[in-house]
């Protein structure tokens, strides 16, 4: 098998929107859904393209109440192509009969192919080649090339190609109920083979433009019209065809908001002076070849690198080069669809630690759409009477909580309140990232600037959420990673207490806060310390919750996830898989009963068991050991097991944390549950959510498992640190990485050792220690190669 294809045999209306997600197209500044161009948004279509940043909010009356909700906006839709033998129907595949029906997605070349044949109702046979992309190398433009060539009928084909501006946002079936009309038409127009259409967002008047040029490559033009109305325009064409005179037409578009500082006029002249499809390719082609060439990830072959290149190639289509500059942040579904409003989550967490080592510079750049929302988020501290910054648990354009009031449950129709705003621990997952990029990059220049104040300012909220109770701090009305769990059983109101993911990873980062100001320059640390009115007594609250942090423990040792957990009901799992079969939504399942999670110790996702994940298990132990707390070395793999056994695995994330945290203690446990999360958006997993756009934290985080976690990579006080442990389906492990300035820096582990290279264009030696040995320095040009230990 190829790995670096994804094929599609026949046509099947049922799972077209799962295609359409894992055919997206995208390159960092917008991406398109890979719906066919002929094609409207209904039950099995949904042709959506999305701009990083792009947001409006509109009010709905939702169980007799307005809520407001933002939303990434569903702009013009730019692929409407269709044909037709004159005066027949114009083509779709659910009109006519399909003799034949395949699509390719080349991951190498970042190109979506299309053949088909199909017969009309008079009897003509009809064979169709198409090629789009959305091009990597010129981020505002996109082409679409397309062969139709009739089989057994000669005359005029009639080709329709527009831009719509008639889409709303409809992609996502439980919002069916919510406002989804963002656009307002403003004006459109043609010039010769130019079409154009602007249109603006309803309130916060984002102009959008768009321009396409359509021309016939091959055959002979017969006449071209202009159609419109408001809201959509097209050129109308004729054409002579037939078996030996195919006809070859090529649309590009340019699409510009006024975020970029224009519009309009930035959208008809891009499009106009755009060059060929095949010049667009080529250059294409080139760019995606530049990325491969430092982005690559082996992994053996097979199913499993088929994987690992589809989900590189949709978090490099999210996050490029392209949007290093822009001011965005992660959405946790790409831009792939419309499923958490394309909000920015903890997801992350799971996404920046494997492109710090990869593309520093678009990390950075997504740092700092954090970094500009500290007012907002200080703002938000501040109203809920504590310092520092208060991130929100989903973020949008400006840094506001955009979290929904309510949420609704399919399975039993009811909409309820949803309180993940309480997930404080977004938090963290900031800090996290930026001492990572750090270490990653050693951009003290960075830090200084911007790195250190988000740092501060997060440790300083945990500093003072934090309360003191019989000698210990307590951390209270918060919720964790789990999300089963919002509230204690009976309980007037929503939150948990000493949530132990929260409390441990708030010691983290006052830990990290701390040693910031000790790396940064005594002339910068003493200017943030004033300006942040950051005081002596502040600093000594640092340490001493540092210290004191409350962790609770079962009676047997196992680390509790919040304080009450361990009196909290078993669930009978064996009578609910047998009842229900799928229990991934376990919580949608409880409700419908009219039961509630926060009654069982069942959760939905790996909660306390994060920590393992981001810290290793002497990061673990030594944090521990701080807070004077009873652990010992069976603590984590008799939590890990505790935990293991009461997961639904309700979140694509799921697969992820467990693969990792089981690396060590148990390979093939880990490698399945590593393929699971490969397979989860290409196989759809989770039933029907990859179609709403793909789970990019659950991508890159099968990614940074392959990364990371089986080369046993650490990243700690200058040193590249590696320990490698591959399960028996990962015979090799090969890359380049990206580390503190320099690029190429090789890195090969495999059943005979480990070896690590350095380009001879390094500007430094680097310190490598394997297998916990002694430090090694690593000059330019030198290649390193460390046996196993026996």
């Amino acid at each position: 098998m190829t790995t670096w294809r994804i094929d599609h045999e026949g046509y099947d209306p049922g799972r077209e929107r799962l295609r359409e997600a894992l055919c997206t197209l995208g390159n960092g500044y917008f991406a398109t859904r890979g719906a066919a161009p002929e094609t409207s948004a209904g039950p099995a279509h949904y042709p959506g393209t999305y701009v990083a940043g792009c947001y409006d909010r509109l009010s709905s009356l939702v169980a007799g109440r307005t809520v407001v909700n933002e939303d990434v906006v569903n702009v013009p839709n730019w692929l409407p192509l269709t044909f037709r033998a004159e005066g027949g129907a114009w083509f779709t595949p659910d009109r006519f009969e399909l003799l034949d029906h395949t699509q390719e997605l080349d991951l190498r070349e970042g190109l979506l192919t299309r053949r088909l044949r199909y017969r009309d109702e008079a009897g003509r046979v009809t064979a169709v080649e198409q090629q789009r992309l959305v091009s990597m190398s010129e981020p505002h433009l996109a082409a679409l090339e397309t062969t139709v060539r009739p089989e057994n009928w000669s005359g005029i084909l009639e080709i329709y190609s527009g831009l719509d501006g008639w889409v709303r946002n409809d992609g996502v079936e439980r919002y069916q109920n919510l406002s989804g009309a963002h656009l307002v038409y403003r004006d459109a127009g043609a010039d010769g083979d130019l079409v154009w259409l602007d249109v603006e967002t309803v309130t916060s008047e984002t102009r959008i433009a768009e321009a396409a040029r359509t021309r016939i490559l091959m055959g002979e033009e017969t006449g071209r019209e202009v159609r419109g109305a408001p809201g959509w325009i097209a050129h109308q064409l004729t054409v002579q065809a037939g078996p030996d005179a195919p006809a070859t037409v090529e649309k590009v578009v340019a699409l510009h908001t006024s975020g970029d500082g224009g519009a309009a006029e930035a959208a008809r002249a891009e499009a106009a002076g755009a060059g060929c499809y095949g010049e667009l390719r080529e250059r294409h082609v080139a760019a995606w070849a530049r990325l491969w060439e430092h982005g690559r990830l082996d992994v053996g072959g097979g199913p499993p690198q088929r994987a690992v290149n589809l989900h590189l190639f949709h978090l490099l289509q999210t996050v490029s080069p392209n949007t290093a500059g822009l001011d965005v942040g992660v959405s946790a579904r790409g831009l792939h669809g419309e499923a958490y409003r394309g909000h920015v989550f903890w997801d992350e967490l799971f996404v920046l630690p494997f492109l710090s080592l990869r593309l520093p510079e678009v990390v950075r750049s997504l740092l700092l759409y954090r970094w500009r929302r500290l007012p907002a988020a200080r703002e938000a501290a501040r109203e809920a009477g504590y310092a520092g910054a208060m991130f929100p648990w989903q973020s949008g354009s400006d840094g506001s909580e955009e979290t929904q009031l309510l949420h609704l449950n399919p399975r039993s129709g009811r909409w309820l309140p949803d309180n993940s705003r309480l997930q404080r621990h977004v938090g963290l997952a900031i800090a996290y990232n930026v001492w990572h990029h750090y270490q990653a990059t050693g951009d003290l220049d960075f830090l200084s600037e911007y790195g250190a104040e988000l740092l501060l300012e997060i440790a300083r909220f945990w500093a003072s959420i934090a309360t003191l109770r019989d000698g210990r701090y307590d951390i209270g009305g918060v919720m964790g990673p789990d999300e089963y769990h919002d509230a204690y059983p009976g309980a007037s109101g929503p939150g948990l207490d000493n949530n132990a993911y929260t409390n441990v990873m708030a010691v983290w980062t006052l830990c990290r806060a701390l040693d910031t100001l000790e790396a940064l320059p005594a002339e910068r640390r003493a200017e943030l310390l004033e300006r942040l009115a950051l005081t002596e007594d502040e600093l000594a609250r640092f340490e001493d919750v540092s210290r004191r942090m409350r962790v609770i423990f079962h009676a047997d040792g196992v680390i509790s996830q919040f304080e009450g957990y361990e009196g909290l009901s078993e669930l009978d799992w064996a009578a609910y898989r047998s009842k229900y079969g799928d229990i991934r939504r376990l919580d949608r399942i409880l409700e419908a009963e009219g039961d509630s999670p926060n009654r069982y110790k069942a959760s939905k996702q790996a909660d306390v068991l994060m920590l393992f994940y981001l810290l290793s298990a002497d990061e673990v132990y030594a944090l521990f050991e701080r807070l004077g707390c009873p652990v010992d070395r069976e603590t984590i793999p008799k939590t890990v097991a505790y935990y293991l056994a009461r997961t639904s695995h309700g979140s694509t994330l799921s697969a992820v944390v467990h693969a990792w945290v089981l690396a060590r203690s148990d390979r093939p446990a880990s490698w399945r549950f590593f393929l699971e999360a490969l397979d989860g958006d290409l196989y759809d997993v989770q039933g029907g959510t990859t179609g709403e756009g793909i789970h990019l934290g659950a991508m890159a985080g099968t990614l940074d498992l392959a990364q990371r976690c089986y080369t046993g990579l650490e990243l700690r006080g200058g040193v590249l640190r590696l320990d490698p442990v591959l399960p028996e389906g990962l015979p090799v492990l090969s890359m380049e990485l990206w580390y503190r300035g320099d690029g190429g820096l090789r890195l090969r582990a495999g059943p005979d050792g480990v070896e690590v290279g350095l380009p001879a264009s390094a500007r430094q030696p680097i310190e490598v220690v394997v297998d916990d040995g002694r430090a090694t320095t690593l000059p330019p040009g030198r290649s390193l190669r460390f046996g196993h230990r026996t």
